[in-house]
């Protein structure tokens, strides 16, 4: 006896918003049926000595600790920018005059 029947395959259809003909419903049936069938001899294999995993190899953190470091300060951070501006980097203006979407704020606004 088939595992699932035409009419689950119509209800699943009909909650996934499928659009299925008559003969699809048959095709679908038998095929949903044999990965039932798989899905089912794969249970079987499952030992209960055998512990659940989620990957086929131990995984460890590979993180590395948290150590401060020095970084750069201002000046060295803006050595190298093709523009620098009141100590920002100067980068050209993209907004212009349009509005930002959404907020009803003009870009010179912002």
């Amino acid at each position: 006896m088939p595992a699932i029947s035409r009419d689950e395959v119509a209800h699943l259809a009909r909650l996934a918003r499928l659009a299925v003909t008559e003969d699809e419903l048959d095709l679908f049936a038998g095929q949903l049926d044999v990965i039932l069938g798989a899905v089912a001899r794969v249970g079987e294999v499952a030992a209960d000595d055998i512990p659940p995993t989620s990957h086929a190899v131990p995984l460890s953190n590979v993180f590395r600790p948290d150590e401060l470091r020095p970084g750069l300060n201002q000046e060295q951070a803006l050595a190298g920018a093709p523009a620098v501006e009141e100590g920002r980097f100067r980068v050209p203006r993209i907004l212009d005059e349009e509005p930002l979407a959404g907020s009803g704020i003009s870009g010179e606004e912002a």
